[in-house]
């Protein structure tokens, strides 16, 4: 359970670097070309590294709180070929 919680806090943690120094990623690692294609009038990388970032922070929480698994059925019910527990 501990190692969860700090596994959880180095993401969160990582995370938000990633949001806060979204120009520094930027310019020391170049631009992604998915993003740049797809959210160009929208800051294109710059706008991809920040919702990497949110990602990474949305599953420390999880990770942290122990509600990892309880997502990863709900998100991959549909691949599944067993039911989800009635709770």
């Amino acid at each position: 359970m501990f190692g969860q919680i700090i596994i959880g806090l180095i993401l969160i943690f990582i995370g938000a670097i990633i949001v806060k120094k979204s120009e520094w990623m930027l310019n020391n690692f170049g631009s992604m070309g998915f993003f740049e294609k797809f959210l160009h009038t929208s800051g294109g990388s710059r706008l991809g590294y920040k919702i990497i970032g949110l990602i990474l922070i949305f599953f420390g929480i999880l990770i942290s709180t122990n509600m990892i698994s309880g997502f990863l059925k709900w998100l991959l019910y549909p691949f599944l070929k067993y039911s989800m527990p009635n709770k």
